[in-house]
């Protein structure tokens, strides 16, 4: 895996910005959808560290068409999960 050189690091309240953008978009969003949806502007490189951030986290799924919010806090499913069967 490429270790990226960051510039910059995002704030927490960059981060909570594009997870609340993400939450939100229901379908797929590219990169460029995502910077339009955002109330403020962001460097590229910032998007792609808190990305990086969100994928490693278990949050999103980041592909070549493009990142989908995946991340389900249900009570529910974590109770099904830990009590499955593992095949």
């Amino acid at each position: 895996m490429q270790k990226l050189e960051v510039i910059h690091y995002p704030n927490l309240k960059t981060v909570l910005m594009v997870e609340d953008a993400l939450k939100k978009a229901n379908k797929l969003m590219t990169r460029e959808d995502l910077k339009n949806k955002l109330p403020t502007k962001i460097m590229h490189q910032t998007l792609n560290v808190i990305l990086k951030y969100l994928e490693d986290s278990g949050k999103i799924l980041d592909g070549r068409k493009g990142i989908l919010w995946i991340y389900n806090p249900s009570p529910k499913l974590d109770k099904a999960i830990k009590g499955g069967v593992e095949l």
